[in-house]
């Protein structure tokens, strides 16, 4: 009976929910308090493309904007965040792609003529609360004041 006990109780640790989290992003050089700053948390295969499964969005603000998003399982990601000045929920571009709104990465990772490379922006989120900075670009027009 106690062998059937303990196989119950490892069955039942085997299935244990994985952790959700807490994931707040502080995002820094924001031009101006204009439209919404939004985030994907992007798992590998979804980094650089739009249908990232994990979003939130928050009110702009000049300087530094809070984003947080709940209910994020443990994993490897980058966030991928723009400033959305004008609040049509997309990037806007210029001649030749150019974002004509802020773009920011995890880790700051950097951008030299083309998107930044998954490598440069991973980041590893244990399920627990974490919280992580990255600064927004803005390619034209004003940049943003620094952070504080």
């Amino acid at each position: 009976m106690a062998g059937g006990l303990a196989a119950i109780a490892l069955a039942c640790i085997g299935a244990a929910p994985t952790p959700l989290g807490t994931l707040t992003v502080r995002v820094g050089n924001v031009r101006n308090d204009k439209g919404i700053m939004h985030i994907d948390i992007c798992p590998e295969p979804y980094f650089l493309k739009d249908d990232c499964p994990y979003v939130a969005n928050a009110p702009a603000r000049a300087g530094m904007t809070i984003v947080v998003a709940h209910n994020i399982p443990a994993g490897r990601y980058a966030v991928q965040a723009f400033h959305d000045e004008n609040s049509n929920k997309k990037v806007d571009r210029a001649l030749f792609g150019i974002p004509k709104e802020g773009v920011g990465f995890s880790n700051d990772a950097p951008i030299r003529l083309s998107p930044p490379k998954w490598a440069a922006a991973v980041f590893a989120f244990n399920g627990a609360d974490q919280t992580i900075a990255l600064n927004m670009r803005y390619f034209l027009g004003a940049s943003g004041p620094a952070a504080k």
